[in-house]
């Protein structure tokens, strides 16, 4: 079971990398209306994506305009951090 905090997480994460993608390619945001809400599905976090497509659905049948967004789940970056002494 994923916890609320933990989609808070991947949906942030998945946000920042749709951002990224908008600022190299601003022409996408002409297809999101500016009363539409963004729904991004992972494309590989199944979990994440059936808990997004089910707030997408749920969206909907309140009346709200939803653009779904499918997206790959970016990997963690982990550095290498190395200190070179003189």
């Amino acid at each position: 079971m994923i916890t609320k905090n933990k989609i808070i997480k991947k949906n942030l994460d998945l946000l920042n990398e749709f951002m990224k993608y908008a600022f190299e390619h601003p022409e996408v945001l002409d297809k999101i209306p500016p009363e539409a809400e963004l729904v991004i599905l992972p494309t590989n976090d199944p979990d994440l994506c059936a808990v997004n497509k089910k707030m997408a659905d749920s969206l909907v049948k309140k009346g709200k305009k939803v653009v779904v967004v499918e997206l790959e789940k970016p990997k963690t970056v982990i550095p290498k951090i190395e200190l070179l002494a003189v």
